[in-house]
């Protein structure tokens, strides 16, 4: 499962709106709890790096890439996946986005309709290479669970 702090969740849903018509993409920085839950407590928002038409694709530099790693040395945490948009489409991930992906990482995937937010889903490599939807649930509401 993944759970994401509000101010983690707000930057990315601002990048994604901000950069409409076109994918936004970054990283996600977390810990995992004992239970291997996935809390997302930083962004970082990186360059889509792609040449040409961005409304479809997004690219990841390998700089930005080392600029990640990097970043999540300095704080102490853990690089735990990559969040995009998909605008105008659903937050489903492509072929493409299947074809790129790493065994470890979560792929957040951000469906925007018209410069507005509307759905959030996380998906995760299986053993087959086959994606599989990771549950996301709102950081507040797992401290009141908690309490």
């Amino acid at each position: 499962m993944m759970i994401i702090e509000d101010r983690s969740k707000d930057l990315m849903i601002e990048d994604a709106v901000k950069t409409f018509p076109d994918e936004c993409c970054g990283f996600m920085f977390g810990v995992e709890d004992e239970e291997e839950n996935r809390i997302i407590k930083d962004i970082l928002v990186v360059n889509n790096s792609k040449e040409g038409d961005k409304t479809r694709r997004f690219v990841i530099s390998p700089l930005d890439y080392l600029k990640g790693e990097q970043y999540a040395t300095d704080h102490n945490l853990l690089l735990l996946g990559i969040y995009h948009s998909h605008p105008k489409h659903p937050a489903i991930p492509s072929e493409t986005d299947r074809l790129s992906a790493q065994p470890f990482f979560s792929y957040l995937i951000i469906s925007v309709l018209e410069n507005k937010s509307i759905t959030l889903r996380s998906w995760r490599l299986n053993e087959s290479e086959q994606f599989e939807e990771e549950k996301i649930t709102d950081y507040q509401l797992t401290l009141k669970a908690k309490q």
